[in-house]
């Protein structure tokens, strides 16, 4: 028997529920695809943004520095300008501060959307197939129970057989998902952490610069 028959029998063995779990299995493959090359590109533009503009904040030229900023679809571009737009009025670090706190709250949510479902979709999968298989149970005893009794073990053990199918394709379903969920948080905490150090380098700039005051007494 080829790799592809077994696979076809195990999945018809299992029953209806193995089909809602391929259901949990081919969204969540797609979010964590969608997810994984976001964040990927997110990271190498944010990358790049910093690059572009470290140079002009050093200089002091922040007027070059905002028409970049204000174009930019970067996170990392859209948190500087918060701060830039606030260093005309801005007298104090905290002022800033704040301003790209602000920034930060809008951009988090777009890096962590969805995400999250990756975690949800795995126990999904893992309860699809324990109801599956005790649905399959409670048929099987059900069956044998008016069966010859010389043919009541084997049964039994063939329809055991079978309800389990849906128990293990629920866990192979799970274990990836809970996988790929902790590698997407641990790209995502790795962004949020980039965003939060180029902004504390760039009030250090400022305020090496003169441009404001220290924090607020």
């Amino acid at each position: 028997m080829t790799a592809y028959s077994t696979i076809v029998s195990f999945f018809q063995q299992g029953g209806i529920f193995m089909y809602p779990i391929m259901i949990v299995l081919a969204v969540g493959v797609s979010i964590a695809i969608e997810r994984y090359f976001f964040l990927t590109h997110s990271t190498a533009v944010n990358r790049k943004t910093w690059n572009e503009l470290l140079p002009l904040i050093k200089t002091g030229n922040y007027k070059q520095a905002m028409v970049i900023t204000s174009k930019s679809k970067a996170a990392l571009g859209k948190i500087l300008n918060y701060g830039l737009s606030r260093t005309r009025s801005a007298r104090r670090r905290d002022d800033i501060e704040t301003a790209m706190e602000e920034g930060l709250m809008e951009v988090v949510p777009r890096l962590e959307k969805r995400t999250h479902y990756l975690a949800t979709f795995a126990n999904i999968a893992t309860l699809l197939g324990l109801l599956g298989t005790i649905i399959g149970l409670i048929k099987a005893f059900t069956a044998v129970s008016n069966a010859d009794p010389a043919e009541k073990a084997d049964l039994l053990s063939a329809s055991i057989s079978m309800a389990m199918n849906t128990t293990a394709f629920g866990l192979m379903v799970a274990i990836p998902l809970l996988l790929i969920y902790t590698i997407l948080q641990s790209k995502t905490t790795s962004i949020v952490d980039s965003l939060e150090m180029a902004s504390v380098k760039f009030l250090n700039i400022l305020t090496e610069q003169g441009k404001m005051g220290g924090k607020a007494s």
